[in-house]
């Protein structure tokens, strides 16, 4: 059985019972075609980025490795450009910097592929997938049909959409468009971005120096998954009643709230985390990174059920510390 170690950004030694690496729409649809009923069952992989595989795979993984970079169309203002699902997000987001298409920059340097972005919704500094997003092609992998999904159909909400809900593991994500700026409109608000700049005296930022901020904090806080095994933001920031919040703030003057609508608040997770004190603790293989409380790394060879026990014992503890349930942001995948 094929291991999945190098295709898992945790670095989990899982294997399953057959291996493809899909680098064409007609690859896939020949694999469907072949092998109906059993590829409606396919686990889809592709950076492996914010996954835990749970053990080994009974059932044949397709891994996205299909590859476009392209212009679709353009304007005065925007473009519109198509990435295969399987490309690496992090070096087409510099792609389009370099290329001079702006709404992406505050996105950088996030692991994982294309494909896997709007499934995700993927967010950070004040900027999500659905922001830029235009449509996408998916394969059902039941009928090996190509079908267009424009926004309203991918139902995007905070951290997922009807490809994680609904529809999980029915459609494999062969491209995706994203409408992006050629005039440039900065998103700096969110986060240490603007005092960054600031300490960098870059007083008049391009895309790319956005870009290169936020790839400096990243780097500064979070662990490179080639080094230590990690899937990224482990769990949701969430999102509770502002009432609630508010009284938490009497308590705890220092939480950070982020007022959203419907008198709704959102808290971060990494916080909860820390005031439990998880932060560099160790739980058999697996740990909470030193730096950042809502990392959960592979310090030793972790096995899933390491990563499973720690998951639940934070959980735990800050639902009783703070009556708040802390809900998963990666995929279990099993």
């Amino acid at each position: 059985m094929p291991s999945l170690k190098s295709y898992n950004t945790f670095g989990l030694d899982v294997r399953c019972s057959q291996l493809v690496r899909v680098r064409s729409k007609a690859q896939l649809e020949g694999f469907i075609l072949e092998n109906n009923p059993l590829a409606e069952s396919c686990i889809i992989l592709g950076g492996g980025s914010n996954v835990l595989l749970l053990g080994d795979i009974e059932r044949p993984v397709l891994r996205n490795e299909i590859k476009e970079r392209s212009v679709v169309s353009e304007s005065k203002k925007h473009v519109i450009v198509r990435a295969g699902g399987g490309e690496n997000w992090h070096r087409f987001v510099r792609w389009c910097i370099r290329e001079g298409y702006g709404g992406l920059e505050n996105l950088s340097l996030i692991p994982g592929s294309v494909g896997a972005a709007p499934m995700q919704n993927i967010g950070a500094y004040g900027v999500e997938i659905k922001d830029v997003f235009h449509s996408l092609e998916a394969v059902n992998l039941k009928t090996g049909k190509t079908r267009v999904f424009k926004k309203a159909a991918c139902a995007f909400g905070y951290r997922t959409s009807v490809f994680k809900e609904r529809l999980k593991g029915k459609y494999f994500i062969t491209s995706v468009n994203f409408k992006l700026d050629k005039i440039h409109q900065l998103s700096l608000s969110y986060g240490a971005i603007q005092t960054e700049l600031s300490n960098r005296n870059v007083s008049n930022p391009t895309i790319k120096d956005v870009s290169d901020v936020v790839i400096a904090i990243r780097r500064s806080k979070l662990p490179d998954p080639k080094e230590i095994g990690n899937s990224g933001s482990f769990f949701k920031n969430p999102i509770i009643k502002s009432a609630k919040a508010k009284n938490l703030k009497k308590d705890y003057p220092t939480i950070p709230v982020y007022p959203q609508a419907d008198k709704m608040s959102k808290i971060s997770a990494g916080w909860l985390i820390e005031q439990c004190g998880w932060k560099g603790k160790k739980m058999g293989g697996a740990g909470c990174y030193k730096k950042h409380a809502l990392i959960l790394i592979n310090r030793k060879n972790a096995t899933p059920q390491d990563i499973l026990k720690l998951c639940a014992a934070i959980q735990e503890s800050v639902s009783q510390k703070f009556g708040i349930d802390l809900i998963p942001e990666v995929n279990f995948i099993k």
